[in-house]
């Protein structure tokens, strides 16, 4: 899903940066732990047996763990890209 005002087709005359592109993959990424996680939580209720459940339910807490950090990741760039932006 793109980030409005993100794309380079419609950015005033500006190439994208690679700090764009690097936003962008975190999205993606964001996205993709997204979907394992909705996977994780669909085993967890439908499974066949308590060993596959609880593999998704460690699996999730894995998933939950690396969204976490996509996300401080995430806010952070999108803070970066702000005029007057501090650097710590």
């Amino acid at each position: 899903m793109p980030i409005p005002g993100s794309d380079p087709a419609t950015a005033p005359d500006r190439a994208p940066t690679k700090a764009d592109e690097a936003l962008l993959d975190l999205h993606d990424e964001r996205a993709r732990l997204e979907r394992g996680l909705s996977l994780a939580q669909a085993r967890q209720r439908f499974g066949a047996d308590a060993a596959e459940m609880e593999r998704a339910h460690e699996e999730e807490g894995r998933l939950l763990a690396r969204l976490d950090g996509v996300l401080t990741q995430i806010r952070a760039a999108e803070y970066r890209r702000r005029p007057g932006a501090r650097r710590w």
